[in-house]
């Protein structure tokens, strides 16, 4: 752990180099050296079922895509309809793609995005696995995403963004891809206080998902400058206790908590 804030670099390489790990170790945990945060052990399932998926949701999809990453559940919220173009920001495995595109139908288009080239392999096995071609996983940053301007109907993420050492620039690109009237539908960490260093600057514990949450007041500021309109972040009490079990000893809930992040573009 360093007392010094890291480098922009420093953060994207190690969260790169982490969840490369994840991706082919197919155990949906972190190294153990970094283990904490929004990810588990052999109890991905489990902790699906804890942040707000249910049994036929997991039932749905391919057993790989189920890597117990999230900290929330955005397909369910997002009111998704048939037809429309969904873009999953840190897609992973490709959970939550597939269950967009089960919502969006043959008529619709889900795009995934991720940084790093294992998670894209991953994922496109598993779209091969389900047979479905509407949906695309696109290598990319989220700062900076590989999707035309006005393009997009809803932009999902799950337990992603706080991930990000520019999470200004995600919320920035996110509103570029929208089409008017497009929606901001976001299951994330968010910081109901703010961070410890100790938390804060441990590359360990960002990877987790918890070092890097932005607070309420840092997100509806740049949502606002954006020009986003209709914001409303809402935390989830319910995934309390399932946060507390990141970093056993640490009660993360009193720092951080799971939060629905919402908006859409005028």
């Amino acid at each position: 752990m360093s007392d010094k804030p890291n480098t922009t670099d420093e953060i994207r390489n190690s969260v790169r180099e982490n969840y490369a790990a994840v991706a082919l170790s197919n155990s949906g945990c972190l190294p153990s050296e970094v283990e904490s945060g929004c990810c588990g052990t052999d109890l991905s399932e489990s902790r699906a079922l804890g942040v707000g998926y249910s049994e036929a949701e997991l039932a749905a999809v391919p057993d790989d895509s189920i890597m117990g990453l999230g900290c929330g559940n955005p397909t369910a919220i997002a009111s998704l309809k048939a037809g429309q173009t969904v873009l999953d920001l840190g897609a992973g495995g490709g959970f939550d793609c597939f269950l967009a595109v089960q919502k969006v139908g043959p008529s619709g288009l889900v795009i995934g995005v991720d940084m790093t080239p294992d998670m894209i392999d991953k994922a496109r096995r598993n779209a091969e696995k389900v047979g479905v071609d509407n949906v695309e996983f696109r290598l990319g940053e989220i700062e900076h995403l590989p999707v035309a301007d006005n393009s997009v109907d809803v932009i999902i993420s799950n337990c992603v963004i706080n991930l990000s050492p520019d999470k200004a620039a995600v919320y920035r690109d996110a509103f570029r891809v929208l089409r008017s009237g497009g929606r901001l539908v976001i299951s994330d960490v968010v910081a109901r206080v703010q961070l410890p260093e100790e938390l804060a600057n441990d590359l360990r514990i960002i990877s987790g998902c918890v070092g890097g949450a932005a607070t309420v007041e840092e997100i509806t500021g740049w949502l606002e400058a954006d020009g986003y309109a209709d914001i409303s972040i809402t935390f989830k009490e319910e995934v309390a206790e399932t946060i507390d079990t990141w970093v056993p000893g640490r009660k993360l809930s009193d720092h951080v908590g799971s939060a629905t992040i919402e908006a859409c573009k005028p």
